[in-house]
């Protein structure tokens, strides 16, 4: 589970230019993923929402790949300069088959950061479809913060919970981008 935040840096935004790079990659991968962690909260809150850091991680991209599609979206990653990386995970067994790719990108300020992408792959996730992207459906998606995401405090996580608990759909609803009081 995810430590606790560190309340005197609520405020934070995530830099443009990591959202942008995340987006230009996702948009040529779209039909055939499904979004998962802090990228399916980011396309479940309200569009033109602020990127708050704790609200959605966007450190990775985590993403699930049906078996009849992993072969195209390796192609993909590759064509764009992704890599594959080896990680501890790796040899673990796993019905996911756990990949995890990277590219290193500069900013035009000459900033650098890396894109990591984890991929899992899966035929029989429950999925929303939002702004042409398919998405965990909420509540799959908060039962996977007790063994494949980490970021359980981010507020969208905790918005969702709370919200999924009085039934009310947190798809859209504007608590999952808000800072909480």
């Amino acid at each position: 589970m995810g430590a606790p935040h560190n309340i005197k840096r609520y405020g934070e935004t995530w830099p443009e230019f990591r959202i942008d790079s995340g987006l230009l990659i996702l948009e040529k991968l779209k039909d055939k993923i499904i979004l998962s962690g802090g990228w399916a909260w980011h396309f479940m809150s309200e569009p033109g929402h602020t990127e708050y850091k704790h609200a959605h991680d966007h450190k990775d991209i985590d993403i699930f790949v049906k078996k009849e599609n992993v072969a195209e979206v390796i192609i993909i990653l590759q064509q764009e300069g992704f890599q594959k990386v080896w990680t501890r995970y790796d040899h673990l067994p796993s019905e996911e088959n756990f990949r995890r790719y990277e590219k290193t990108v500069e900013s035009d300020h000459g900033k650098s950061h890396r894109i990591t992408i984890d991929f899992f792959e899966r035929n029989d996730l429950e999925t929303v479809k939002i702004n042409g992207f398919t998405v965990v459906r909420p509540d799959v998606l908060l039962s996977f913060y007790r063994n494949i995401h980490s970021s359980d405090k981010c507020w969208a996580v905790m918005a969702a919970k709370d919200l999924l608990e009085k039934r009310i759909d947190p798809v859209g609803h504007p608590r999952l981008s808000e800072m909480p009081n």
